[in-house]
């Protein structure tokens, strides 16, 4: 494994991502960063709630009576899937369109940091989120209603058909996130295999569509199953390719009964046999499942894995799912074998979970070799 990644950051020194085209969308968020209190000690100082659990007990206590939970917000930044995975890959000034939520009719504050590195189309108003950060994981509380005027009509009133051909046939990735919280993605992505997908050009080499459905338990069933059947229909133009973390593959399986629901619900079936399973019923190019300390990937029917850079106590855990989708992608883009773009992607999130940004392009590299020599914080 060392030599692995010795070798790939040999092999990144001499690739160049600031030559790449991508177009990301469609989601748009400000996120409150918050920690919850456990012990106010004073004006300024507090001890917080550790984990989920612990705070779960508070609540469950409280179930008949009332309680107070005091929240304190550590930062305000940029949120939302798409806006994430886009900044993760920007800092490598690539060619960059982004379309979302980003505040209707103009583009809120918050986004405006990203006008440097994308060019920026506006659609709806931003959500809001509250993420709650805790050791073992994290409570995301969206609010999220203004994200129905994400649709097909939108983004054709806004962009222009022939500006959106231009974009999807000249780019080398095409990125739609957080599907759960935009209800009318499967209706938008239903329109651009109709109206969109004849129009764009045969390309010798695919580009690449990355799909995230962002935790779809909220949605019906037969919501899933039907914006999951539409994937395939991508392929004639794009290499597909759809990313979960391992909740959502359990989740996702169950939806599409793929195993018996007692061996999910204690998640006894195997990372490879999951994969391999979705990837066999969705027929796309490849499925790519990333838990906390581990990736593995299953891309043109070859299951691959890679164990992980955890962290017990990372500095900042939202948004590292979304970095770990820009790094895996990016490895894809460069051209990189599938279990190099596995550890392309740990690494990008490896390093953003340890120090609350994304890296750029010399400081992944930096990091597959301090992986490497056991040189991590």
């Amino acid at each position: 494994m060392s030599d692995k990644r010795i070798l790939l950051a040999d092999k990144l020194t001499g690739k160049d991502p600031s030559a790449l085209k991508m177009v990301l969308g469609f989601d748009g968020f400000v996120d409150e960063i918050i920690h919850v209190v456990d012990k106010r000690l004073d004006s300024d100082t507090f001890t917080r709630v550790d984990t989920i659990s612990q705070l779960a007990a508070r609540i469950d206590k409280a179930s008949g009576l009332s309680t107070n939970i005091e929240l304190v917000p550590t930062n305000k930044k940029i949120g939302g899937n798409g806006p994430i995975m886009a900044n993760a890959l920007a800092v490598n000034h690539p060619t960059m369109t982004y379309i979302g939520a980003l505040g209707y009719p103009t583009i809120d504050d918050v986004f405006r940091v990203m006008e440097d590195r994308a060019d920026l189309y506006t659609i709806a108003t931003n959500g809001h989120t509250d993420a709650l950060e805790f050791d073992d994981g994290k409570l995301m509380l969206g609010k999220m209603t203004t994200l129905k005027d994400v649709t097909y009509q939108r983004l054709i009133e806004v962009v222009g058909e022939d500006r959106l051909i231009d974009l999807l046939g000249t780019t080398d990735l095409l990125a739609t996130v957080n599907w759960s919280m935009l209800p009318n993605m499967t209706a938008l992505m239903s329109e651009l295999i109709e109206h969109i997908l004849p129009k764009l050009p045969q390309r010798q080499t695919r580009p690449y569509l990355f799909i995230d459905l962002a935790d779809p338990e909220k949605r019906e069933d037969a919501e899933i199953q039907e914006m999951l059947d539409l994937l395939k229909h991508f392929k004639d133009k794009f290499f597909v390719v759809l990313g979960l973390n391992k909740k959502e593959a359990y989740d996702v399986a169950g939806v599409l009964q793929l195993f018996d629901s007692a061996s999910l619900a204690k998640m006894q079936v195997s990372l490879e046999d999951l994969t391999e399973e979705l990837y066999e019923y969705l027929q796309i190019d490849a499925v790519v499942v990333h838990p906390v300390d581990r990736s593995c990937c299953v891309v043109n029917g070859v299951f691959h894995e890679e164990d992980g850079p955890y962290i017990a106590k990372p500095k900042l855990s939202t948004g590292a799912g979304d970095n770990f989708n820009a790094g895996f992608m990016l490895g894809l883009m460069l051209g990189l074998a599938p279990d190099e773009a596995l550890l392309t992607g740990m690494g990008t999130s490896g390093f953003y979970v340890r120090n609350a940004r994304s890296p750029e392009f010399s400081e992944l590299i930096q990091f597959l070799r301090d992986w490497t020599n056991n040189q991590l914080d």
